[in-house]
């Protein structure tokens, strides 16, 4: 048998080895330098995905609720139930509210504070975004308590002949 063959390939390092020098432990490292870039690319994404944000929010405002838009009628919601609806050509979701006093209110179900869902807690005159314990006035939309900067966005509700429809709110000055 010959024996020099075999010692030669037993020596021989691998064709990747050679093409790839580097040790598995190298490999995890980071430098501070990659580190770095790497930072920098993550907060120029994070900027300019808000920046888009704020631009989207600036020259596309969304649209005004225009007309009546039937939601349900009176017998459809008791007193102390809610009603989840999207007004046609709108992707908004809001929320009816039948209040123990009998009265109707109408909201965005999106908090003020970062888009959660809100969700009435009957009997309480509470509306409640779970996210971070934010609180709202079911009668007023105002901020009760937590993190949300503002009201609740609101529409005006109309009874007219048994049935419930929603549209802009009127401006309070």
């Amino acid at each position: 048998m010959n024996t020099s063959f075999m010692n030669d390939n037993k020596e021989k390092e691998p064709d990747w080895k050679v093409d790839f020098p580097i040790s598995q432990t190298e490999a995890t490292e980071v430098t501070r330098r990659q580190f770095a870039k790497f930072l920098c690319l993550v907060s120029g994404g994070l900027a300019t995905g808000s920046a888009m944000v704020a631009a989207k929010a600036v020259f596309l405002p969304g649209k005004k609720v225009q007309g009546l838009h039937r939601v349900c009628s009176i017998h459809e919601l008791p007193k102390g139930g809610t009603r989840s609806f999207v007004l046609e050509g709108s992707r908004t979701p809001y929320i009816l509210i039948h209040l123990e006093s009998g009265e109707f209110k109408a909201y965005e179900q999106k908090c003020t504070h970062l888009s959660c869902a809100v969700f009435y807690k009957p009997s309480s005159g509470k509306i409640e975004c779970p996210c971070h314990n934010g609180w709202f006035d079911a009668h007023t939309g105002e901020v009760l308590q937590g993190p949300p900067p503002r009201p609740l966005p609101k529409l005006q509700v109309v009874v007219k002949n048994q049935v419930i429809f929603v549209t802009e709110a009127e401006n309070e000055a």
